[in-house]
This record gives structure tokens, sequence and C-alpha cells, in this order.
């Protein structure tokens, strides 16, 4: 057995392998609806075999949506829209997975392919929030910091979704810390200048995160797993860091996480990324073994033979494919048959698996 087809068991779920679709914005939502586009995107890669199947990023408060066409969970209707989904997803097999997220300073963006910045309140947009009133970068629009009570408002969103996620059928939670999206913007001390118990020190920094973690698992059923993305690194001098990444990953531990999914960057404009095949797997690898939690491993992994020698030298417990999903929605039935591994394709497709059997 490979260890990329290894079941996977995090609490009382079994994934059926090593393999999840990272949550990848769509922008095809209506008024954070999902609509036929998320059936057939995320159903088809369900189809394709990923043990794993996550959302898009899914707002916990309408000013939370990365861009007006982004996915929400802060009403019935949205969940109602999303159940048959998850039941489609299911049903071939993989487990469905959602991911909660509030962008912050980041919200009210244009999608990629219309523009870049801050959709102006004119156009639909609106303006965000943020731990202080630093814009993004030039074209973006300046956040309001959020009050007391205002982040006390964003921990009962995410309660709020995370029971409506629950009630959808989902089966795993993750908390979206990362990308320079609200919460991550509360880690570093670059987007995170306040001077009250959310600002400062690691502790008060860390804060608002270790709060919206305790909440949930304090809510979610015991068998159920949750998962938090985390920026390791803002690859910004003086920004977050590896260290204290590891530092958090401790303490998640304590709070009951299940896995760290380990990505980097995203809050700040002048970030100086390291490219290459693999390069955020020592961060994996690292918050692994020093904390002692299990991870997953995301970012420019594209080949079956690179995502099996990530878990057999035991650098991540998961690997999460993006671009390369949307590339070939069907990864995980070609890397099976690379790695010589025997998994069970959908009944209808079966005449491809060894072609041997003629079209009819």
């Amino acid at each position: 057995m490979t260890h990329l087809f290894q079941p996977l068991t995090l609490r009382g779920l079994t994934l059926p392998n090593r393999i999840a679709v990272s949550p990848m914005c769509q922008y095809q939502a209506q008024e954070g609806e999902g609509t036929d586009w998320h059936l057939v995107h995320l159903g088809g890669l369900a189809q394709g075999g990923a043990g794993l199947v996550m959302t898009e990023a899914t707002a916990i408060l309408p000013e939370g949506r990365i861009s007006p066409e982004d996915l929400g969970l802060w009403n019935l209707a949205q969940a109602e829209g999303l159940a048959p989904i998850v039941h489609f997803i299911k049903s071939q097999g993989a487990v469905p997975g959602i991911q909660l997220a509030h962008a912050g300073r980041k919200a009210s963006a244009y999608a990629p392919w219309r523009g870049s910045g801050s959709v102006p309140v004119a156009a639909g947009g609106w303006i965000p929030v943020a731990p202080s009133a630093l814009p993004f970068d030039t074209g973006w629009t300046a956040p309001m910091a959020l009050d007391e009570a205002g982040i006390l408002a964003v921990i009962e969103a995410f309660m709020d979704a995370a029971r409506k996620a629950m009630a959808a059928g989902f089966q795993v939670i993750e908390v979206h810390a990362a990308h320079g999206y609200l919460l991550h913007q509360f880690l570093s001390p670059l987007s995170n200048h306040r001077k009250d118990a959310y600002g400062g020190s690691f502790e008060n920094r860390t804060r608002l995160v270790r709060e919206v973690v305790g909440a949930l698992r304090n809510i979610l059923p015991e068998e159920m797993p949750l998962f938090v993305r985390l920026s390791a690194t803002d690859w910004v001098e003086g920004g977050w860091d590896i260290d204290q990444s590891v530092a958090l990953a401790g303490e998640f531990k304590t709070l009951g996480v299940d896995l760290v999914d380990c990505s980097s960057g995203g809050l700040s404009p002048h970030q100086k990324i390291a490219l290459g095949p693999g390069y955020q797997v020592p961060f994996a690898a690292r918050i692994r073994a020093e904390a002692g939690l299990p991870t997953g491993a995301v970012g420019l992994i594209t080949e079956p033979t690179q995502a099996e020698q990530i878990l057999a030298e035991g650098s991540a417990d998961l690997v999460l494919l993006g671009r390369e999903l949307l590339r070939n929605p069907r990864w995980p039935l070609r890397a099976a048959q690379v790695l010589g591994a025997e998994v069970p394709w959908p009944a209808s497709y079966a005449r491809a698996a060894k072609g041997s059997v003629p079209i009819r």
C-alpha cells in the first residue's frame, strides 16, 4: 500500500486516502449562495478520487467575503443550498469539508479577472473591518478597526456558521487563519497595531484565533475533526514567522485542533516568497515534529511521486492540491495508476481504469 492511498483517521472520521482538495475561491456564488458551478466543480473533484473535498473560503458574515461572488454561510438559505453538494460528495466516497473564513481588510476585492484592489461601495463593495485601520495596499479601501463588540461578534459568527455547516452535512471544519485574512491579520505585527488585549504580545495577537478555535471545539461533536489553515510565515522581516507558528500550533494541540494545514504568505504585498516545488513542505514538517500535531502540506505539489515522498519521509500526514486539480480533476486516479495502487473508480468511468473494456 502506498502512503498516498492509506486511510487517515482523525478522531471519529477516516479519510479514504491522503489527498485533499485545497480550498480555492471560484467567484461564482450569488449573494453567498452556491450555484450549479459549485456542484459540478466540487462534485467532479469527488468523482476524481480525492479523499477530502474542501469548499472555497466560505464567509461567516457578509462583510467577511473576499469578493462579492464568494460563498457565505450566515443564513439558512446558504446552508440549504450547500446540502445537495455535500450529499453528492459523500455519494462518491469522499469526505466533504468546509473552510470558514473572514477576509478582514482584504474583503470586498474584485474577482481576479475583473481587476485588482477593492470593489468600491458604489459598485457593490463595502467598508471592510480589521484589527487596525491599515489598508492592505494602495488601491484597497481602508478598513475600520474592530472594537471589542465587533470581535465578539466575529467569534459568534464562526460558531453560527459551524452549526450551519454541520446541519448541511459537512464532516470537517477548517478555520482560515492564513493568506492575510482577518485571523492572520490579528496574528501578524505588520497588520495588528492594537494596544489592547488583542494586540502587542504573542499571547495577545494569537488570542482571537485561540478563542475561535476553542469556541468551535466546544460546539463540535467529539468525533468531528477541526483543522486550521495557517500561514507559517509572512515572508517579510518583522512579520509572523515559522517560530511563532510552531508555538501557536502547540497551543492548538491543547485546544483540540486535529490538523494544521500549512500554507504561507498573503499578508503583505512586500512579501518575498522563495517559490519552488513543495516550497512550503518544510513548514509542515517542522510543525508536525515540534508541535506534535498532524499537518497538511500544500503548494506546488504536482507529481504523484512527489506527494508520495512527502508522506513517506514524515513531513506531513495529508497532501492538499489546488491548481493541479483544476488542470486535472482526476489526478488522484492517475496518481494511483502511477504508484501502482488499486483504488475504486466511479462505476460509469470504470471502463477507462485499465483501458481494456471497449466503449459502447
